[in-house]
């Protein structure tokens, strides 16, 4: 599939486009509600500085490639945020042709994909060197891959894994384990302040070469040749390893062509696992069986419809109808609530592709660009 050319999203310029009542179960007749049948809106306040969102909901189609050669086309309704008024890092471009949402909750696309029995409710994710890959809909992952169990969390539920420990080269750290949401709307990784500190001094020992600090990266090295930097590898909870392919971020200015490791530290005890971290694996997100599977694909081309588990494709979809009952998420904007119930097995599970290759994308629901980004309604 190529590349496609993408812009904002105009609902006045989508035949399948309807604006979201008030009436409806997700919109629950916010402050701002005026009627029943007024336009449903939303306000987010993320926790970026000073960014914001805010704009209506609309449900239109969206389509998705299926079978053996990515030949068909599925349409599945979902609901997609307009923004009309954005602040903050929004403002700068951050999310230049909108955001996907991929969490675990109900208004998820992946959540909705389930509910209208089109797949089960799991995605995969590939992210080659080149910052681009393949997002699959249903694909559960290779019997082969490893994995690790997502966490119970009752506020704001995210894709929430246990890290026991980091393994720095030979060296594997001790009191280096936190809680980590896998994020790969995040370009780069964060550990809680003490577990930062444990990692980045051993990892800075271990490379022998002249630490510099630039651009808001602490942990930079000035090379001339293909670093020989330590390992690094992550142990999950079952003792499960994953090691990091590629940690760094190449950095020329002035003072040179530096190597800088993508970590930073953060407040609180959750941390996160980034984008960088990724890059080389497919990445499973099981809702379904409540786990995160990964598996080594060194260029995404080896990932396809042929070599995903498939079930029979003969029973019809079952789109999701426009006065679906869902759930009202409250709470942080940072993820929306778990499903209140497990979706029923799906009748099709062939898995679904998104129709063109993507970059950097995740969030709690589906925003196409009107200008920016949407994740929960007023």
């Amino acid at each position: 599939m190529q590349d496609k050319e993408l812009g904002e999203y105009n609902p006045s310029h989508s035949t399948s486009s309807k604006g979201l009542p008030c009436s409806h179960e997700l919109c629950k007749m916010g402050s701002n509600c005026k009627t029943p049948n007024g336009h449903c809106p939303y306000t987010v306040n993320y926790l970026s500085e000073d960014t914001s969102s805010s704009g209506f909901l609309f449900e239109d189609k969206l389509h998705l490639a299926q079978g053996n050669k990515l030949q068909d086309t599925v349409q599945a309704s979902v609901i997609i945020g307009c923004g009309s008024k954005q602040s903050g890092g929004y403002l700068d471009g951050i999310a230049p042709d909108g955001l996907m949402g991929l969490g675990p909750g109900d208004i998820s696309i992946p959540s909705l994909l389930a509910k209208s029995r089109l797949v089960s409710r799991s995605f995969s994710f590939c992210f080659d060197k080149s910052y681009s890959g393949t997002l699959f809909f249903g694909d559960e992952g290779p019997i082969s891959q490893k994995s690790t169990s997502f966490l119970p969390l009752k506020e704001n539920p995210a894709y929430i894994v246990e890290v026991e420990t980091y393994c720095i080269g030979n060296s594997c750290l001790k009191q280096t384990g936190y809680k980590a949401q896998v994020d790969t709307g995040c370009s780069f990784t964060y550990l809680p302040s003490e577990s930062y500190e444990k990692v980045v001094s051993e990892f800075d020992r271990q490379a022998k070469a002249t630490r510099i600090s630039t651009q808001g990266f602490e942990y930079c090295y000035r090379l001339l040749k293909v670093p020989n930097f330590p390992s690094l590898k992550l142990v999950f909870s079952g003792n499960q390893s994953f090691v990091v392919e590629n940690p760094w971020l190449h950095i020329v200015d002035e003072q040179g062509d530096l190597h800088c490791l993508g970590i930073h530290p953060m407040d609180g005890d959750i941390g996160i696992i980034g984008q960088n971290f990724l890059m080389g694996y497919r990445m499973v997100f099981d809702w379904e069986g409540l786990k995160l599977g990964w598996s080594i694909s060194n260029n995404c081309q080896d990932i396809g419809a042929d070599n995903v588990t498939q079930s029979p494709s003969n029973a019809p979809p079952n789109p999701l109808p426009a006065d679906e009952q869902q759930r009202n998420p409250h709470g942080l904007a940072t993820a929306p609530a778990v499903a209140s119930r497990t979706p029923p097995k799906p009748s099709v599970a062939s898995p679904l592709l998104v129709p063109a290759p993507f970059h950097y994308i995740i969030a709690p629901l589906l925003l196409l660009l009107c200008n920016v980004m949407i994740t929960y309604l007023i």
